[in-house]
């Protein structure tokens, strides 16, 4: 008897690209408004039905709100469709989205080693981009990020 069989996508969300810098973000990414805004587009796009197949084992495991990358779990049979709704998704919050995929794996340790490194590399990018208004607390929060996508198991 085989095991469950999983997909894991690596996703990196981008915001509104016409917001001012410099400004908070209108909304915090979080597990549970990543999972609404895409179990809302599987619902429009795919029906009850469509939602109910998917709903089988999606799970939204990580989210960086500083960074703006995620890791989502899907079952191999509907990530396909799983992957399709998430293009269409338009907006979290009212707030205007586009979702990027950055890697598609069948186990969470590749997805957890691309997710960590495309993290470390777009905190810098962060770093320089913000520069001397980067906070302590911005920096614990994103250490305590790192260090939870490394403990990331089923």
């Amino acid at each position: 008897m085989a095991g469950f069989k999983n997909r894991y996508l690596v996703m990196e969300v981008f915001l509104d690209p016409n917001k001012e810098l410099g400004r908070e973000d209108p909304i915090l990414l979080t597990n549970f408004n990543v999972s609404k805004a895409i179990k809302e587009s599987i619902f429009s796009n795919f029906g009850e039905c469509g939602l109910g197949s998917a709903l089988g084992s999606f799970h939204v495991k990580y989210v960086n709100r500083i960074t703006k990358v995620c890791i989502i779990r899907v079952s191999r049979d509907e990530h396909q469709k799983i992957w399709s709704a998430i293009t269409m998704v338009r907006s979290i919050g009212g707030c205007p989205v586009v979702f990027n995929l950055l890697d598609l794996s069948g186990s969470i340790r590749v997805s957890r080693k691309t997710a960590l490194k495309c993290d470390q590399a777009k905190f810098e990018q962060f770093k320089n981009l913000v520069g001397d208004r980067l906070t302590p607390e911005v920096i614990q929060e994103c250490t305590n990020c790192f260090e939870k996508i490394k403990l990331l198991e089923q």
